[in-house]
Formats: C-alpha cells, sequence, structure tokens
C-alpha cells in the first residue's frame, strides 16, 4: 500500500471513530500498522477505538506506543490522560501524575489556559496523596504564571486562599520547605485583602495564627500577628486564647501574660486558658485554693493541658487533698499522652499524694506507681517515700533500712528524720520519735507537717504533755502557722481547746477549720456539728451537714446523715428523719444505734409496722441492748399483738426486774383478760388476770412512787367486774393482800374488787388531784355495791353507792369538761341503791353537751327514759345513738326492748342483729327467748316470718352459741339454761341438754317457784331418757305429779328403756286414760303393741295395732310398726298390705321418702324379687334426683340383689357423697361396689375400692362394717397382687382388723349386737381365708380355734377348720386318704346352702384328680346360687367349671366331652353377663384344638387389645398370642404386641420373648 492508501485508510480510520464504528476504524488502524509499523496517528486511533470499545489496556498499550514514538507530541498524551481520569484501575491513576507532567511540560509553551486546568488537576493529585510539598510548588508556578498574564487582584488572592487551604493540614508534620509556602501564602493572601478589617481577613488571620501556633519557631511571628490582629478585632478573644495557651505550653508566666490571661477571663467568664494561667500564677504566688478553683475551672475545657493538671495536682497536693490529687494525676496521665518529662512529674507527685493518703491498698498502688519512675532509687525524696510505704505496709524492718540508708547518705535530710520518727511511733517509742521529729524540724524549720507530727505526738504522749503549753499546744500553732491548709493540726488544736482549755468557741472554729480544709475528716466534721449544737448554733450545724449530705455520694457520710438525722427527730420532723437515717443506714448497715434511731423516726410518726422491724435488726446487731426489746414488745402490744408482745417482756425481765417492761406486761395481760371477757373465754381471763397481779406487783415492789403502777393494778382488779363469782376467783400475791405470812391467797371476786379499791386509794396518796384515778375508783364502789347486791348482802350496798357517788362528783368536780365522768355520774346516780334520776339524767346531758358524739351518754339516756316508761324519747335518743355509731350493740338492744314492749313483729330481728354485733348478756337473753318461743309455736312452722326467721337466718345454732356464753358468765339464770337446753335438743346435742337441764333443775330446787322446777324436771326426764340415763330418768319423772300426759308417757318409755316392761305397760294404760283425742290414743296403743311384741305376744301386738288402725284418727305408725312386723317375721302378705295401706296415707306419713323406698325394697327382697329392688330404689332416684339419701339406699342394694350392675352401685354412692356429706355410710357403699366389680390398685391407683373404703375409715371410724369391707379390700389387693406375681403389700392386717371388728362389736348397744355377731364372723372367715391365701396355715387354724372356743355352734367356721387341717395334709402329701375325703364331704353337706364350701371341696377333688367329682360339686354350686338368686354365685360356679373343663383340653386329653363342657359353661356365662375371662377361656380352648389357626388369633387379639380388660386377663392372653404368632414366624405382629406389653408394663412377656427368640 502506498503513502496515499495509507493516508486514506488513516482518514477513514477517523471518520468511523466520528461515526463510532470503532471496530471499523480498528481494522483500518491495523491495514495501516501492516505497512506503516510506527505510524503516530494509527497507533494513536487505536488507543481512542480501544477506549471506546472498553479495551483499557488495548488503549494503553496504544497510547504508550504513540508516546513513545513521538514523545513531544500531545494527542497521544491528551489521549492517555483521558484514559486514565475515566478509568478506576490503581495502576492507571498511578501513572496519571507522570502523564499531567509531560502536558504541563508541553502546555507550558503552547497553551497557557490548558497548563492552568492540568496543573489543578495534578494538585489534587499531589494532595490526595498528601504530597504537600509538590502542591506547593506547582501552586506557586500557576499563581506565578497568572501573575505574568495580569490577572485580578481578587483572582490572585482567593489562589492564594486555596493553597492556605490545600496546605494548612498537618503543617507541624511538613517540611520546612512546605511551611514555608504556607506561611508565604498567607501573608500575600491577607495583603491582597482590599478591605481590613473584615469578616474574611479576621478568618484568614485566625487560620494564620493557628498555623503559626503549630510551628515553634514561629513564635515570635505567632505573637506579632496576634498583637496585630487584636488591634485590629479588640473584642475578639481567639488572639488572647492562642497567646495564653503560648505561655502556658512554654512556661512564660511574666506580666503580659498575666495580662492576657486577666483581659481572657474578662471577655469570657468561663475561658480555659485564662483559667488555667491565672491558676498557675496563683500557685507560683502560693495562693493554693485559688489555684485550685481556677485550674478546675479551666481545664473542663482544655483538658489536655499537661502543665495545667501538673499545677492543679501540685496545688492539691499543697492543700493536702490527696485524693483529689490522685484522681487528677490519673487523668493528666489519660490526657497528656506519653510525654515522658511531664509523665515523670505526674507520676511523682501521684506517688507522693498515695503515700501522704495512707491505708494499705494506696501503699499497694504507690509502690507500683514508684516502680514506674526512672529515678526511684537514686532520688533521696523517692526513697523516703518507698520507706513510708513500708511503715504503712508494716514492714518495719524495711522502713528502717531505708531511713537509715538515707541518714547514712544524708544526714541533713529532714524527710528521713521524719520517717524515722514514724518508725519509732509505730514500735511506741515516744522518747526516740521526739528525738526524731525534733531533728526534721530543725533541718525544715519551715515545714508545718513536721511541727504537726512533733505536736500530735506530744498531744498522744499523755495528760501532762497534752495540757503542757509549751508542747503539744505551741507546735500545733506553729505547725498551723507554717501550713494552713493543714487539717489535722486545727483538728488537734479543736481537741485542746475543747479538752484542755474547754472553750468550746476556740474548738468549734479549730474543727470547722478543720473540716473546710478536709471534707473527708468525719471526726472534725462531726465534732463540729456538735459543738455548734451544743452551743445552740443550729444554723451553722445545719450549714455544714447540709454540705456534707447533698455532696455525699450513696453510702456515704454517715456521720452527717445521721446527726441531721437525730436533728429532725427532735423537732419532730420524722419524715426527713427517716430519710436521713435511712441514707446513715446505708452507709453502715450493721450500725444497732442507727437502726434504733430509725425505728424511734418510725414510731413517732406512728409508722409502728416499720419501726418494728427497725428495732428488731437493732436487736439483732445489739442483742444485749434492753431498750430495742422494749421497744418490740411495746410496738406488739400497740399493734394489739399482746401475746408475741409478752414474749419480749419476758426476756427483758429474766435479765433484769426492768419496771417498763413489769408495766407492759401487766397492760398486754390485761389486754388479753379483757379480749377473752369480750369473747366470754372467762376461764383464760383470769389466768390473765392473776399474771398481770403478778408482774404488776413485782413493778409495784420496785417502784412504789409510781402511781400508774398502782392504778392499773386497781384496773386489773376491777375488770373482773362482770365475771361470775364462782369463775372470778384469783391467786395473788400474799404481801398484796397484806398477808405476809403466805406468799400466794385465793381471794373471790369480793375481795379482788376490794384490792382494786385500796389500789386506787394508792394511787391517789401519790396523785390527789387526778381525776380520772377518782373516777376509777368510783366505778370500783360502784361494781362492789352491784357485786354485794347480786348476792343479797344489801348491808353494805348503801355505803358503798354512796362512796362512788362522791368519788365521781369529786372527778366532775377536778375537770367538769369531761364528758366521760359526766356520764359515770349518771350510771351511777340512775343505779338502783340510788336511783336519783333526775341528776342522772342531768348529767347525761351534761356528757352530750360535752361531746354530741358521746354514743355512750346518748344510749344511758335512752334507757333511764325507757326506765320511766317515755318510749318516744327513750326511741329518740337510742335513734342518736345509732346515727353516731350504728356497730354499738346496747343503742340496738335499747331499740329492741322497745319493739318488744310495743309488740313490734321486728323485735326478734332486732334481738338477732344485738347478737351479731357483739355478745352482750341482754342481746343474748332476749334473742334465745324470741328463738325459743318461736319454735315451741309449731302453728306457725310454713310462714314465710318462721323460714326467714328461723331457718334462713340458722337461729337455733346462732342463739345456742349465744347462749352458752350467757350461760358461762351469768350462772344463776335458770330460765337461761332451760331455754339453752331446748335448744341443744334441736341441735341433737343430747349430752349438753341433759347437763343445762340438770343445771336449771339445781338452781331451781332451792326456789319456791314449783311449776318452773316441774317444767324443768320434765325437760330433765326427757334428755336423761334420750342419752341413755334411764334410771335417773325414771326418778326424775317421779319427782314431779304424773297429771300431764307426757310426763307419762315420758316416764312409759324410760320404763321401756330399762327393760321395766310391765311398769312401762302400766305407765302407758295410765297415759291412755288421760289421752284426750284419738290421735293420742292410737299413739299409745301403738308403742303398747310394740311392748307387746318385745314380750313375745306377736297375737296381741297385731290386735293393739289393727285396733289402732280402726280408729277415727289412726297413725301412720302404727302402719310403719305392721309392716316392720311383717318383714321381721317374713311374713310377705302382711308386710305387703300394711305397705299398700301405708302408701295410701303417704301424705299424712311422717315417714320421708328415703324410709319409704326402703320399706317397699325391703318388702320386694321379702318376695324374692330381686331384679325389682334395684328398679324400685333407681325409680324413687329418678323421682327425687337431689334425694342424697336414695342415692345412698340404692348403691347399697346393688352389690345385694343385682351384683352385675355394681359399677352403677359405685357412681350411686359417689352421688350421694357429692350431695350430702352426712351420708358418710355411702361412702362404703361405693367401696363395695367397686369390689364386687373388680376395681383394684392394679387397674386404676387413685380410684379403686380399698381407697374409697379407707376414706370411709377416716369419716366412720366407729363402724365395724367399714373396718369389714376394708378386710375385703386388702384381700382382694393381695390377691391381685398374686395374679400379678407382685409382692403382697398388705401382709398380716387379717388379725389387726379381725380384732378391731370384734372390739367394736363388743361395744355396739344390745338391739344391733345380734346383727353384728354375724358380721364378726364373716370378718373370721375373711382372715382365714386371706390366711390360707398367704401360706400361713397355722395361724389361719389357730383363728379358727379362738373363734369356735368363744361360739362352738357355727358350722361354718366348722367347715372353714376343715379346710384348713385339709389343706395342711395336702401340703404333706399329695394324696389324701378316702376317710379324710368322706369327712370333709360331709362338713360341706352341713353348709349345702354356701357356695363357697362346694368350690373348695371341687378344689379339693380335682387335686386329687377326681375331675367328675369336682364337676358334679360345681354344678350343686351353680344349683344352690340359683336357688338364692345369686348372680355372682352362678356366673363364678360356671367359670369355674370352665377352669376345671379347660385343664384336660390344654393338656390334650382326646375327649370331647371336656371341650363341649368348656363351651356350655363360657356361653352360659356370657348369657349372664359380659366377662373377659369367658372371652379368654374359649380363646385358650380354641388354641388347645389347632394353635396355628386364624381363629385362634382372632380369639386371642379380641381379648388383648379390647380396652377395659382386667390386666391380669389381658396378660395371659398375650403369653398365648405370642405362642401363636412365634409359631408363625409373623414378626411384624411380635413387634406390635411386644409394643402393646411394655406399654402395659408386662415384664413376663418380655421374658418369654427372649427365652423364644435369643
Amino acid at each position: 500500500m502506498s503513502n496515499k492508501e495509507v493516508k486514506s485508510a488513516l482518514k477513514s480510520a477517523r471518520e468511523a471513530i466520528k461515526n463510532k464504528e470503532f471496530k471499523e476504524a480498528l481494522k483500518h488502524c491495523k491495514g495501516v500498522l501492516k505497512l506503516e509499523k510506527n505510524n503516530y496517528n494509527a497507533w494513536v486511533f487505536i488507543g481512542v477505538a480501544a477506549a471506546e470499545l472498553e479495551q483499557p489496556e488495548q488503549s494503553q498499550i496504544a497510547y504508550k506506543k504513540a508516546t513513545e514514538l513521538e514523545p513531544e507530541q500531545l494527542l497521544a498524551w491528551q489521549g492517555l490522560a483521558n484514559l486514565y481520569e475515566k478509568s478506576n484501575k490503581m495502576d492507571f491513576k498511578a501513572d496519571l501524575q507522570r502523564v499531567f507532567q509531560k502536558l504541563l511540560t508541553l502546555y507550558e509553551s503552547s497553551d497557557k489556559s490548558k497548563w492552568y486546568e492540568v496543573g489543578r488537576k495534578l494538585v489534587e493529585i499531589y494532595h490526595k496523596e498528601k504530597n504537600h510539598l509538590e502542591v506547593g510548588r506547582v501552586w506557586h508556578r500557576l499563581v506565578r504564571l497568572k501573575v505574568e498574564e495580569g490577572v485580578e487582584v481578587q483572582e490572585l488572592r482567593q489562589l492564594w486562599v486555596r493553597l492556605t487551604q490545600l496546605l494548612k493540614d498537618s503543617v507541624e508534620e511538613q517540611d520546612n520547605e512546605t511551611q514555608q509556602l504556607l506561611i508565604i501564602a498567607f501573608e500575600n493572601a491577607m495583603s491582597l485583602m482590599n478591605k481590613i478589617p473584615s469578616e474574611d481577613h479576621q478568618k484568614l488571620s485566625n487560620e494564620y495564627i493557628q498555623c503559626l501556633s503549630r510551628l515553634p519557631h514561629e513564635q515570635m511571628k505567632m505573637r506579632e500577628s496576634c498583637k496585630t490582629m487584636q488591634s485590629l478585632y479588640p473584642t475578639l478573644m481567639f488572639p488572647l486564647e492562642i497567646l495564653s495557651l503560648h505561655f502556658i505550653h512554654t512556661g512564660v508566666y511574666s506580666e503580659e501574660a498575666l495580662q492576657c490571661f486577666t483581659r481572657l477571663v474578662e471577655m469570657d467568664s468561663s475561658s480555659g486558658p485564662g483559667h488555667v494561667g491565672l491558676g498557675i500564677i496563683a500557685f507560683q504566688e502560693k495562693k493554693y485554693d485559688e489555684a485550685v478553683k481556677s485550674l478546675s475551672q479551666g481545664l473542663k475545657q482544655i483538658r489536655t493541658s499537661a502543665s495545667g493538671w501538673y499545677h492543679l495536682a501540685q496545688a492539691q497536693l499543697k492543700m493536702h487533698q490527696y485524693h483529689n490529687c490522685i484522681v487528677s494525676c490519673i487523668q493528666a496521665l489519660q490526657m497528656c499522652g506519653a510525654e515522658e518529662q511531664w509523665k515523670q512529674r505526674l507520676l511523682r507527685i501521684r506517688v507522693e499524694a498515695l503515700v501522704k493518703s495512707g491505708g494499705g491498698s494506696c501503699a499497694e498502688e504507690a509502690l507500683d506507681t514508684l516502680s514506674q519512675l526512672s529515678d526511684a532509687d537514686n532520688d533521696p525524696v523517692l526513697l523516703v517515700l518507698k520507706g513510708t510505704i513500708y511503715l504503712q505496709k508494716g514492714l518495719l524492718d524495711q522502713a528502717y533500712q531505708v531511713a537509715t540508708d538515707l541518714l547514712d547518705s544524708h544526714p541533713q535530710l529532714a524527710e528521713a528524720h521524719a520517717l524515722k520518727g514514724h518508725i519509732h511511733l509505730a514500735q511506741d517509742q515516744h522518747i526516740q520519735a521526739e528525738q526524731s521529729f525534733q531533728k526534721a524540724v530543725d533541718n525544715d524549720p519551715s515545714s508545718g507537717e513536721y511541727y504537726f507530727n512533733l505536736g500530735q505526738l506530744y498531744w498522744n504522749m499523755g495528760e501532762e504533755t497534752r495540757r503542757d503549753k509549751s508542747k503539744a499546744h505551741t507546735h500545733l500553732l506553729k505547725a498551723a502557722k507554717l501550713d494552713s491548709n493543714l487539717g489535722p493540726v486545727f483538728r488537734v488544736l479543736g481537741c485542746f481547746y475543747r479538752e484542755v482549755v474547754q472553750e468550746q468557741g476556740r474548738a468549734r472554729g479549730c474543727f470547722k477549720k478543720a473540716f473546710d480544709l478536709d471534707s473527708s475528716d468525719t471526726e472534725a466534721g462531726s465534732a463540729a456539728v456538735d459543738l455548734s449544737m451544743e452551743l445552740g448554733d443550729m444554723d451553722s450545724a445545719l450549714t455544714i451537714l447540709r454540705s456534707v449530705t447533698e455532696q455525699a455520694s450513696a453510702g456515704s457520710a454517715k456521720w452527717a446523715w445521721l446527726r441531721r438525722g437525730l436533728y429532725y427527730l427532735k423537732i419532730n420532723q420524722h419524715s426527713q428523719a427517716i430519710a436521713d437515717l435511712q441514707a446513715a443506714l446505708r452507709a453502715d448497715p450493721k450500725d444497732s444505734i442507727c437502726w434504733e434511731c430509725l425505728g424511734e423516726a418510725y414510731l413517732n410518726r406512728r409508722s409502728f409496722t416499720a419501726a418494728l422491724k427497725a428495732f428488731s435488726k437493732a436487736n439483732y446487731l445489739n442483742p444485749q441492748s434492753i431498750y430495742n426489746l422494749y421497744q418490740i414488745a411495746a410496738i406488739k402490744q400497740t399493734l394489739g399483738k399482746c401475746k408475741e408482745a409478752t414474749n419480749e417482756y419476758m426476756q427483758i425481765i429474766q435479765r433484769e426486774e426492768y419496771v417498763p417492761a413489769l408495766k407492759g406486761l401487766g397492760e398486754c395481760y390485761l389486754s388479753m383478760a379483757q379480749s377473752a371477757m369480750k369473747d366470754y373465754l372467762d376461764g383464760r381471763a383470769m389466768d390473765f388476770i392473776e399474771k398481770a397481779i403478778k408482774y404488776l406487783f413485782r413493778a409495784v415492789q420496785c417502784r412504789p412512787d409510781l402511781s400508774c403502777l398502782w392504778k392499773l393494778l386497781g384496773d386489773v382488779c376491777t375488770s373482773i367486774h362482770s365475771l361470775a363469782p364462782a369463775r372470778a376467783q384469783a391467786s395473788v400475791p400474799g404481801l398484796l393482800c397484806g398477808h405476809s405470812s403466805s406468799p400466794r391467797e385465793t381471794l373471790p371476786k369480793a375481795d379482788i374488787l376490794r384490792l382494786g379499791s385500796r389500789c386506787y386509794a394508792q394511787a391517789l396518796k401519790l396523785m390527789a388531784d387526778c381525776a380520772n384515778l377518782w373516777s376509777d375508783l368510783g366505778l370500783n364502789y360502784y361494781h362492789q355495791a352491784q357485786h354485794l347486791t347480786a348476792v343479797h348482802s344489801e348491808s353494805e350496798c348503801a355505803e358503798l353507792f354512796e362512796k362512788s357517788l362522791q368519788c365521781v362528783k369529786k372527778a366532775v368536780m377536778l375537770d367538769s369538761r369531761n364528758y366521760f365522768y359526766w356520764n359515770v355520774l349518771g350510771v351511777v346516780a340512775m343505779s338502783k341503791g340510788i336511783e336519783n334520776l333526775a341528776l342522772a339524767q342531768h348529767s347525761f346531758i351534761k356528757s352530750v353537751n360535752m361531746d354530741a358524739n358521746n354514743v355512750v351518754a346518748w344510749t344511758n339516756l335512752g334507757v333511764l327514759y325507757l326506765k320511766k316508761e317515755n318510749i318516744e324519747l327513750a326511741h329518740e335518743a337510742f335513734k342518736v345513738a345509732q346515727s353516731l355509731e350504728p356497730l354499738y350493740v346496747n343503742c340496738w338492744i335499747g331499740q329492741a326492748l322497745i319493739a318488744e314492749s310495743v309488740g313490734s313483729y321486728e323485735t326478734m330481728d332486732l334481738f338477732r342483729h344485738t347478737t351479731e354485733l357483739s355478745t352482750h348478756i341482754e342481746g343474748v337473753n332476749g334473742y334465745a327467748y324470741w328463738v325459743c318461743s318461736t319454735l315451741l309455736d309449731k302453728s306457725n312452722r310454713d310462714s314465710e316470718l318462721y323460714r326467714y326467721n328461723i331457718v334462713q337466718m340458722n337461729a337455733i345454732s346462732a342463739a345456742q352459741v349465744a347462749l352458752c356464753k350467757y350461760t358461762e358468765r351469768v350462772q344463776t339464770d335458770a330460765a337461761a339454761f332451760s331455754m339453752l337446753g331446748y335448744l341443744n335438743e334441736h341441735l341433737h346435742l343430747k349430752l349438753q341438754a341433759t347437763q343445762a337441764y340438770q343445771r336449771a333443775v339445781e338452781l331451781l330446787q332451792s326456789t319456791t317457784r314449783t311449776d318452773e322446777l316441774n317444767f324443768a324436771l320434765r325437760n330433765y326426764g326427757r334428755t336423761l331418757c334420750n342419752t341413755g340415763q334411764y334410771e335417773k330418768a325414771v326418778k326424775a319423772y317421779s319427782s314431779i305429779p304424773l297429771t300431764d300426759l307426757h310426763d307419762l308417757t315420758g316416764l312409759a318409755l324410760a320404763y321401756f328403756r330399762s327393760s321395766r316392761l310391765q311398769d312401762s305397760i302400766l305407765a302407758y294404760e295410765k297415759a291412755l286414760k288421760v289421752a284426750s283425742s284419738e290421735k293420742e290414743k292410737a299413739y299409745i296403743l301403738t308403742a303398747l303393741a310394740l311392748l307387746q311384741h318385745r314380750q313375745n305376744n306377736m297375737d296381741s301386738a297385731k290386735t293393739l295395732l289393727f285396733k289402732c288402725s280402726v280408729l277415727k284418727e289412726p297413725c301412720t305408725e302404727s302402719l310403719l310398726c305392721l309392716c316392720a312386723l311383717g318383714l321381721v317375721h317374713r311374713d310377705a302378705t302382711l308386710a305387703a298390705a300394711a305397705l299398700n295401706e301405708l302408701l295410701k296415707h303417704s301424705a299424712d306419713c311422717e315417714a320421708t321418702e328415703e324410709e319409704r323406698c326402703l320399706l317397699t325394697c325391703s318388702v320386694l327382697a321379702l318376695q324374692g324379687n330381686n331384679s325389682a329392688v334395684q328398679r324400685q330404689a333407681a325409680k324413687a332416684v329418678h323421682s327425687n334426683p337431689g334425694n342424697a339419701g336414695l342415692w345412698a339406699l340404692l348403691s347399697r342394694v346393688v352389690p345385694q340383689y343385682n351384683p352385675r350392675n355394681a359399677r352403677g352401685g359405685a357412681s350411686a354412692g359417689s352421688v350421694a357423697c357429692h350431695f350430702s356429706m352426712t351420708k358418710k355410710k355411702a361412702l362404703l357403699y361405693s367401696g363395695v361396689n367397686q369390689l364386687a366389680s373388680g376395681w383394684h390398685s392394679g387397674e386404676d391407683g387413685t380410684r379403686n375400692g380399698l381407697k374409697t373404703i379407707q376414706r370411709a375409715a377416716l369419716l366412720c371410724p366407729d363402724d365395724p362394717g367399714v373396718w369389714a369391707a376394708l378386710l375385703s379390700a386388702c384381700h382382694t389387693e393381695n390377691t391381685a397382687s398374686c395374679l400379678r406375681d407382685a409382692s403382697r403389700g398388705r401382709r398380716q392386717l387379717e388379725g389387726v382388723l379381725t380384732q378391731l371388728v370384734s372390739e367394736k362389736v363388743r361395744t355396739a348397744g344390745s338391739d344391733m349386737r345380734p346383727k353384728l355377731s354375724a358380721l364378726k364372723t364373716w370378718c373370721v372367715e375373711q382372715a382365714v381365708w386371706g390366711l390360707k391365701q398367704a401360706g400361713l396355715h397355722t395361724d389361719a387354724e389357730a383363728v379358727c380355734t379362738k373363734a369356735l372356743s368363744s361360739d362352738p355352734e357355727q358350722p361354718g367356721l366348722v367347715l372353714l377348720q376343715r379346710q384348713v387341717q385339709c389343706e395342711a395334709l395336702l401340703l404333706s402329701c399329695t394324696q389324701l386318704p378316702d376317710a379324710v375325703l368322706e369327712e370333709l364331704r360331709k362338713a360341706v353337706l352341713a353348709n349345702y346352702t354356701s357356695m363357697p364350701a362346694w368350690h373348695w371341696l371341687a378344689e379339693v377333688y380335682r387335686s386329687q384328680g377326681l375331675l367328675v367329682g369336682a364337676v358334679m360339686c360345681y354344678r350343686q354350686s351353680l344349683q344352690v346360687a340359683s336357688q338364692q338368686g345369686n348372680f355372682s354365685g352362678k356366673l363364678a360356679s360356671l367359670l369355674r367349671l370352665a377352669l376345671l373343663a379347660l385343664a384336660p383340653c390344654m393338656a390334650n386329653v382326646s375327649n370331647n366331652e371336656w371341650k363341649d363342657l368348656v363351651k356350655e359353661a363360657t356361653s352360659e356365662a356370657l348369657k349372664l353377663a359380659f366377662s373377659p375371662l369367658a372371652l379368654l377361656i374359649q380363646a385358650l380352648l380354641q388354641f388347645s384344638i389347632k394353635m396355628g389357626a386364624r381363629e385362634t388369633r382372632r380369639l386371642l387379639e379380641k381379648v388383648v387389645y379390647t380396652t377395659g380388660f382386667p390386666e391380669s386377663i389381658t396378660s395371659v392372653a398375650r403369653w398365648y398370642l405370642l405362642r401363636h404368632l412365634h409359631s408363625k414366624n409373623d414378626q411384624e405382629l411380635i413387634d406390635t404386641l411386644m409394643d402393646h406389653a411394655r406399654a402395659a408394663g408386662d415384664s413376663r412377656l418380655e421374658k418369654l420373648y427372649n427365652q423364644l427368640c435369643p
């Protein structure tokens, strides 16, 4: 290709690039290069096209090739620069700097604007690379070109400003040339400013000065610039701050520096550099306090000033603020970096501060810090500090060695002499210490610390040196003069002025000065506060305390919090006192005194519970403190916990005779006695009163001059006034009674009251003008008079009433504004012995006027009006009292009495309300009277009023409880005892009723009230008869005229119960003559019929009962007796006829639905209709589902007459218990049903027969039937355990339970003994069977022999004995003789109707191989069960027969008769009831016929996998099913079976599986 073709190709390439056909351009360029390898344009075009095609590496190669070909051509360099700028590759960016430098060279002579553009780009690259020198150089060239072009001044100034911005970062790290370029830029920029001063100039000047301040060699220029700027901008602080920092950094503190600092602080009071500078100057002038304040404030702003921190630490050290000094050093070391010079200085100060602060932890820290100092082993001062550290750590030998070495090398070193003095002082060598301290003073007389050491030594050496002013006082004053910041000096001076000179004012000043210097000096602070309080300057004390508490952290400044708390406690600001004392306890939680003060604060605030906790804590910390224990007891007493309080009081008096504790004991026992009397526990109250007298007398013996103790004794003696004389007898100390010969005397009520009056008189001797004592004495005389009136000793009553009146008048005279005394005067004036009703009315009105809310006075006024029969005024007075206090019972009693007097129907309701409020004798008496009256009126039993007042309000129980309390207090009210007996009868409390009637009879026998006595005797006789005391009942009835029908019938009943039947008949015949109505005659004839029946005169009994039925007003009781007569004598016709007749009169019959159902079921059972028995009971339950008795009856009849429904019977018993727990025997019935249905613990551990019967035994422990059922349950559990191969858990209980049943039968009543004898026999049989099953044949035979010895005529026991003996023979020999078998057969025939006997004989025949005989026995038992209608017996016989026939089948005996017998027996059993055992027997029969048959698996799986079957049956089925499946080799079904067995816990199958599949 020719040159023309090359040009054409290049032109085509250029056009292709222009049209963005870059690939086409590459083709053209490659064609050119083939012809002309070094063609510059072709390489450039390739670079352009490759760059556009995103092939930067190819483009770079092309451009570089072009630059190599023609280095001075711009086109390739421009392309390369563009490529590098667009790419993000690091190697491209690195090469860009070289390209821009080449372009600058090429543009410098050709294109100035391009050069300027490329130069700026190159500067940016240099700036990013922090190549500040090149930035400055390039920018200076750029500025020079601009100057040559003649640009404007404004643009030129901006260029210089831009350069300052590019170079000002990290200027101190740049080289000198760069720094000078920056300074030139700043100077040129500021010189080109056209407006000075201006904001731009100020900003640029700030930056210029900031830059100069960072250049140490430009400090003079910086100071001149600051002065210039300050002159231009006088209000600007920046140059002053820079100058201040310069002075601080260089350590120049000239007058100029002071002026700078001062002016800066004047301009800005919070200026950091200004305060730091002033602080350092103040330190140099030894104004340490001012220095600390200024430096602390300044360092908040400039925290990196090492000089500031150093001088602050130095100032704090000089002021002995060691802790603050240590903190400052730590902060300085953290803030100021690693400048070794400052670090060493600060560490040195820190060591000194740590050493002087003292303490073991500080010593360790100081030793560690000392090791960081480079000259620690050479500097004598540091060595002294090291020795001091050893001394603080208790290393005296090492410390002494250091001191000795220092003195050897530096004998004039004062610090070494001081160290040696401290060592001597630690060894109690005071003389040597004095000499060493004196040498220290001689060598450095300007040190106040050495004078203090010497003065403190003199102070501690003893009283003589303390009082010698030339020693302690002189040296301390010298120390204070030399070092006025040394706080301990002033503290010891304060002690001197306080203890020696006794100038409290000067002492307080010294302590205050010491505390101001060192706020951590608690001794000085507490002494200053104490002296201020002592001098009455509370403001100063509070100021100190407030300053401490405001700055104190949590858990500190205990002394301040405690003192301020005590101050607030003193001025009754209890809440503030509590807060302060709590803060004190945070500092020391184990300070018992502080807890005690806190308790006092709580107590004064009446926060008793909190106070109790505080005093309890104090007592725990200080158990020896009696005061804490006393306060605990006193607070408990205040809270009403008197019983607990007595325990603490007793602990106190066991230590010493502490009178407040004895007084507290007396008060507690008096309070407990009053509480007991309020609850009518009079015996307990008297016990408390005796104890109160005992301890109060001990207190009086200790302090007979205290009237309060005598008054308390009088209160205790007077408090018995409401008790009965028989109860109110107390044993008191003989000395108190005036009998010195006897230690204790038992006083009656009258003497105790007189003793109370003497105690009040003794108290009045000590305080004659105490109105309260006069009032108490008057009340005592009043109660004495009341007591004498009650016991008919009226001779002294008038005199006592008069004394009472005069004493109360005296109280009123002494304090006429007290409403209580006026009320007492009214009560005394209204008493029977005085009856000055006008004075009483006046007194009550005065009392009301004194206190309008006085409910007692209003009530007493109402009583006065009621006594005068002024009903309206009485009602108004009582109404006001009710409005004032609705719970005050006396006003309600007054309203009830008013209602009773006017005949209101609300009377009983009002009296009932009084008993609900509290027990009051008048309220109780009234309510009991109305309850008894309502009960005696039988005509209103169906009224709403009766149902509400008696039934709904539970009136009988409430009245009975209230009367019990009343008769305990008032034991002379015969009517009350009669009412109590009547109410007890209604509550079926027979014994209590008898005792009440007996007491009524005893009270009435000494009176002339014959009618009331006869009434009481009649009631007494009736209750005696009810409680089985028949002879006493006969005697009681015989004591009254037998003219009343009820008396005669009562006597007749008593004769009957005492087995005097003829006398009973005669009495009933007399009653028959007295009877006035046909109804009464019918009842008497019925009773006579019962007596005839008792005498076995059946015909006469029937005649009398039939005679009753033909009367005009027959009684249903006669029909009941007739029906019962038929049942007893098994006359079904008579029983059914009487029952039918009775049901016709069901409306008049008083028999309950339960009794009618029981009679009906009994008649049906007598007729042999067993299934109808359950239906009748179920029908009754259906008609009355809420009757618990019917549910219990249903549960009772099911196991006897329809045992197949035993599960339903168990549920019926549970329902009965749920309805009413009074049906306790229903629980027994439920348990028996559970036993009948086979529920044992193996099936259900919580709901089974044993558990249920155990609960029944807890509820009915006196019922022998329950224990018999428990014996049966234990036998069932043992049997089930045997079937499960489990151990018997209830061994040898048979004898215990049998003996228990025998004991219950022996103690039972004579009428129940025949029935229970059969139960006893059954228990013996059950016990024998259990012992037999356990293999205890000897024990079983012994039980039989013992039972037969008491009653040999028992065929069942004879048979049982033979069975035991037979089994013993079977154990000894396998074959029984024929004679023995015949004897056994005869014994069974003697008990022909006993199915268990036939079953046992069948088992004997089976054991002897006589299978046919065994089959005949089972068939015989089946016949007996059918005759008896015994479902369970029939089922048991069939299943036993099937099991007997199954044995030959399993043994593969080739006789189809046995197989047919099995099928027949199981089929009949399944017809009777669903039986899992029958299904199992059928499955086993099929297994014996053909083990591998499918039918065999089906039958066995039916038994195994059907839920609800007994586990014992299921386990056997699993055994044979596993054998079947193993024979079929069906592993899948075997796994399923094994999982089922494991879930059921069948370990026996697991063993078989392991044997079959090892």
